[in-house]
């Protein structure tokens, strides 16, 4: 059978890098995952609930963490950053208090900052949430997918790839389906491939979406 691997994990070092930059002993380093985790999730729900347009997607590319002994330093690259920001000066000051909250660390600083990413819907991310938000308002998954591949096609990338699994428009056997428009290189290192999976719950259980975005060769 098919050995199938991370597109992001395959190309570390090449073609992409890590999203958390940090050194820890082995002792405190599954304390340090843990506290990464707990700071994207805690700005995750933060954006969920303060969006202006309450959407249900966040329209957060990553999170990228990087620490040091005295600061943890947090870059959120966001799609639509005017959802957030609008109307909201203390937007961000209140997002570092609830994160810094969360953490109870008091050696540490913390300081975030907001990137604008110019394509949003070149990234995987975004597109993912687009689609779970098509699928919850009970759009036909085909239908979801076109308009997916059509709103990548505009960010001029080189290919896509998008595959749905679990129980799709509420069928009883659960099945996959996909779509690929242009290249995906998977075997290629060099090609430089955004990658994400998300679960979105429906009223008929959970599905999976995949997808894989081919950005350029390096």
């Amino acid at each position: 059978m098919g050995q199938k691997i991370n597109p992001l994990g395959f190309r570390l070092g090449t073609t992409q890098s890590h999203h958390s930059f940090w050194f820890a002993q082995p002792k405190s380093f599954s304390a340090d995952l843990q506290e990464d985790e707990k700071i994207r999730n805690c700005i995750k729900n933060y954006v969920k609930k303060n969006m202006r347009i309450p959407s249900g997607s966040e329209g957060i590319a990553r999170i990228a963490i990087q620490k040091r002994v005295d600061l943890i330093q947090v870059i959120i690259h966001i799609g639509f950053p005017n959802l957030l920001m609008e109307g909201r000066t203390r937007g961000i000051e209140e997002l570092q208090m609830n994160v810094q909250k969360e953490l109870n660390s008091v050696t540490r600083r913390l300081n975030i900052a907001i990137t604008r990413v110019e394509k949003p819907y070149g990234q995987p991310n975004i597109l993912a949430e687009y689609i779970a938000l098509q699928l919850k308002n009970r759009v036909s998954f085909r239908k979801a997918m076109k308009k997916a591949i059509e709103l990548t096609e505009q960010t001029d990338t080189k290919g896509i790839q998008i595959q749905i699994s679990g129980r799709i428009d509420g069928k009883e056997i659960a099945r996959v389906e996909w779509i690929r428009e242009g290249r995906v290189p998977l075997q290629t290192i060099r090609a430089k491939i955004d990658y994400c999976s998300y679960t979105v719950r429906t009223i008929y259980g959970a599905l999976g979406i995949k997808i894989w975005i081919f950005v350029d060769d390096e």
